[in-house]
């Protein structure tokens, strides 16, 4: 069984940079598409970004393009979000998820089999 754990949430201001880490273990992430979301209190679920299993192909939400990298290194069993100019509006838990799918489309996948616990982003002044 695939399990996800997030790290690296914390506390930040505004135009500050954080780097969120999907660690997995219990099967290697090779053949997975990795996703990241995030949720603030009171708003749904929101898609961020995915890359495929190889890393070459990656998708972004518009309200994070520019801003927000998706990566993995496999070697590692990980994959990371890096966050940069980050705003208020950034603040939710962030989750990441995986599906088994070794491509990727113009649009990340609609539905995902494994998640993590999600970890905590606040951005405040």
């Amino acid at each position: 069984q695939l399990q996800l754990v997030e790290s690296g949430g914390g506390k930040v201001q505004p135009g500050g940079s954080l780097r969120l880490s999907c660690a997995a273990s219990g099967y290697t992430l090779n053949y997975y598409v990795v996703g990241w979301f995030r949720q603030a209190p009171g708003k749904e679920r929101e898609g961020l970004s995915c890359i495929s299993s190889s890393g070459t192909s990656t998708n972004y939400a518009d309200s994070v393009k520019g801003r927000f990298t998706i990566s993995r290194d496999n070697a590692k069993n990980t994959v990371y979000l890096q966050m940069n100019s980050l705003k208020a509006e950034d603040t939710a838990v962030y989750y990441c998820a995986a599906v088994p799918l070794l491509f990727l489309g113009s649009n990340c996948p609609n539905e995902y089999d494994y998640w993590g616990q999600g970890t905590q982003v606040t951005v405040s002044s």
